[in-house]
């Protein structure tokens, strides 16, 4: 018998590809992401009593189409639209086999691009990818949008009643469509791999399955754009990034801190693919901000040692990053690179003037307290860290800084500033 969690992996990595196969067999992004949830909420009912099915996808895909047959047939008769009904009908009895897309299609990066439709905001487009493609909670989002979940509950909603209205196609994007939509795909991505690399709530510091999935569709994009630089340079960032993930937990899901971290347990190949596609793309033309954070992770994973990091040449990157768009993270690890390079005190300054911009944040104090403990101010330090420990969202990262409140022991690291730096 299959376990719970098991059962629970599986549907969400499945929940895309049932979407999108719904979506492209009969349209109706609203009601077609309802029908797969109800097929969903069947999977979880019978399947720890009767098993994993040989071919869960497509019992996933029967269910979800048959619900949303029903589902159409019921507005269609409350709407009296028989003519419309028998359209649908049409279309289902020439419609290729569900799970049997053309061979040079991927349902989740056609569903990838869809959600992210001009008629939407960017923030929409992004907030919808998330729900749809990334899997991603309501809750989830809303914090990585810092708003509140009822807000999110309302963009979300608002973002597919517009797909839903525009009538968009179903299909690979023209390639005006791709270059439209690209850089809020690019977003939507690297928001997905954050919050799998680096959870925002709960027991786990990271989430696997979503970090895999975001660099799985990075993967697809870059095969279908191969000479963007900002394209591979997000691919490049998320490799290099998640390269370090089997030695930032320890055995017991403790957070481990760069400074600390066993480097031999980094993904060399991952690094060497990261590091190649980077220095293939840099020289390319002009540099983007994806291009810049990879060169960044770049610089620490070619450090054998946390003391061989070249943090002069993270500064210099950090501050070109910066003059592309003043994003108050980048500030913050930009702050934490010139107190590397320059001196705690010099790194504390930049700190102090970035806490009412991030004011809700636990990185803010986690930072100013490893700095003050440079400094030599250890009182301070502690209590900054309880502070920082107060704030933290994850387990892991509670536990941590509640270690180094009460150990003060330790280098400055990045761990904790910058949700890609671990």
């Amino acid at each position: 018998m299959n376990s719970r969690n098991e059962i629970e992996d599986l549907l969400r990595k499945l929940t895309p590809q049932v979407l999108g196969a719904i979506v492209r067999r009969y349209g109706h992004f609203d009601t077609a992401e309802d029908a797969v949830q109800e097929a969903l909420l069947a999977a979880a009912t019978q399947w720890p009593r009767e098993g994993i099915p040989e071919e869960p996808l497509s019992w996933l895909i029967t269910v979800a189409a048959r619900r949303l047959t029903d589902l159409l047939r019921r507005d269609q008769a409350r709407r009296r639209r028989e003519d419309v009904v028998a359209e649908w009908s049409a279309r289902d009895r020439v419609a290729p086999p569900a799970d049997r897309a053309p061979a040079d299609a991927d349902d989740t990066l056609i569903l990838l691009f869809m959600c992210c439709h001009p008629a939407l905001s960017p923030p929409s487009q992004i907030a919808l990818t998330l729900r749809a493609v990334g899997g991603l909670s309501t809750g989830e989002i809303a914090r990585a949008f810092l708003v509140s979940e009822a807000t999110m509950t309302r963009r979300i909603s608002r973002a597919k009643t517009t797909i839903r209205d525009s009538g968009v196609r179903f299909a690979p994007p023209s390639a005006a469509e791709r270059d439209e939509r690209l850089a809020a795909v690019l977003h939507a991505l690297y928001l997905v791999f954050t919050e799998g690399y680096s959870a925002t709530a709960g027991p786990l510091l990271y989430r696997d399955e979503l970090s895999s999935e975001a660099i799985r569709l990075a993967r697809l994009t870059y095969r279908l754009l191969p000479d963007d630089g900002e394209v591979a340079g997000l691919l490049a960032l998320l490799l290099l990034t998640d390269a370090r993930r089997p030695a930032r937990v320890g055995a017991g899901g403790e957070l481990i801190p760069m400074a600390d971290q066993d480097r031999t347990l980094w993904r060399a190949d991952d690094i060497a693919e990261g590091i190649a596609l980077i220095t293939a793309t840099l020289p390319r033309g002009e540099v983007g901000p994806y291009q810049l954070q990879a060169a960044i992770a770049a610089v620490h994973d070619e450090a054998a040692e946390y003391a061989d990091t070249d943090w002069p040449q993270i500064t210099a990157l950090y501050e070109r990053l910066l003059a592309l768009g003043d994003n108050p993270v980048v500030a913050l690890n930009h702050a934490v690179a010139v107190a590397m390079s320059r001196g705690p005190r010099a790194g504390l300054a930049l700190v102090d003037g970035l806490a009412s911009r991030l004011p809700d944040d636990h990185r803010i104090d986690a930072v100013r307290a490893h700095l003050l403990e440079l400094l030599g101010d250890r009182d301070a330090a502690r209590e900054v860290y309880r502070s920082a420990a107060n704030r933290a969202k994850t387990l892991p990262q509670q536990r941590y800084l509640n270690i180094r409140a009460d150990r003060l022991a330790g280098s400055v690291t990045a761990e904790g500033t910058d949700r890609r730096s671990g």
